[in-house]
């Protein structure tokens, strides 16, 4: 591989471009359908350059890192050449998306990272570790392989028509984590709690459930009322959302059904105890 290049200069795109360059590899184009951002991104990269996406179609591995609504235009657009590599980066959008590009002779494929983008520059220090979604025929898998371990992340090959489930399943631990926690602030607000205190109190405790998580799996680290089969305390739970509003009262009793599921396959309780529960708990 002689050259990459990031057609897309938003934070996806930034933070690939620095990431690889920082590993050794060949950024030597970034664009944007706006130049500043292009030259914003590309500044502090040596030997990489802010070009045109009719430019940055020349390196020989080309990234599209635009909004999933955009690649299917941007591809349909764009002069690719045989036996070049174009490869998207949305999660959620297949492959088959790039078609024009494969028409014309190009080697399509996907590379997603598994992790969150909202701030570059702490992301840079999360890659590692992280899991890449990667598709593509073999000699691209490969090179998008090599990418992968480049930044220390772990490649997962996707089959074809995933895509969406892939993404859509990963958004329960991913940005859908940040509404558990505005449902907690929204909570302890009623007792004057600040949303800056109770992120303090509470963050370590989902960073110890994730943890306990990666050792024992999910159902063998449930913990809580559930696990215990301690319906009072459920009953109680439920009488005190239920003054706050009907809302947050139904979203516990829809998450506190999934948790009942995990009890069952945790095994621990015994049936008259899931039975109360569920009663307790409701249809959810």
């Amino acid at each position: 591989m002689q050259s990459i290049s990031f057609i897309g200069a938003g934070r996806l795109g930034t933070t690939l471009a620095i990431a690889w360059h920082r590993a050794g590899m060949p950024v030597a184009m970034i664009a944007s359908r706006n130049p500043e951002s292009a030259r914003k991104a590309a500044a502090g990269l040596e030997g990489c350059a802010a070009v045109t996406p009719e430019q940055a179609v020349q390196a020989d591995l080309v990234f599209l890192t635009v909004p999933d609504d955009d690649i299917g235009p941007l591809a349909a657009s764009l002069p690719w050449r045989k036996g070049q590599y174009v490869v998207h980066c949305s999660g959620a959008t297949e492959v088959a998306v790039l078609d024009a590009a494969a028409q014309a002779g190009a080697i399509t494929g996907g590379y997603h990272p598994m992790q969150i983008f909202s701030d570059p520059q702490r992301t840079l220090a999360l890659l590692p570790g992280a899991t890449a979604g990667i598709e593509g025929p073999p000699a691209l898998e490969q090179i998008l392989r090599q990418l992968a371990e480049k930044l220390g992340m772990v490649p997962m090959l996707l089959p074809p028509g995933s895509r969406a489930l892939y993404h859509g399943g990963s958004l329960f631990v991913g940005t859908f984590l940040l509404s558990m926690l505005n449902e907690a602030a929204r909570a302890w607000s009623a007792f004057g709690i600040s949303e800056e205190q109770t992120l303090r109190a509470l963050l370590p405790v989902a960073r110890g459930t994730l943890e306990t998580a990666a050792v024992k799996g999910v159902a063998a680290s449930l913990a809580g009322p559930i696990s215990r089969g301690d319906v009072k305390v459920v009953q109680r739970h439920l009488r005190a959302l239920e003054q706050l509003s009907d809302e947050q009262a139904s979203f516990y009793r829809q998450l506190a059904v999934r948790q009942l599921q995990l009890a069952r396959r945790n095994g621990k309780l015994q049936q008259h105890q899931l039975d109360a529960l569920q009663e307790a708990i409701g249809p959810g």
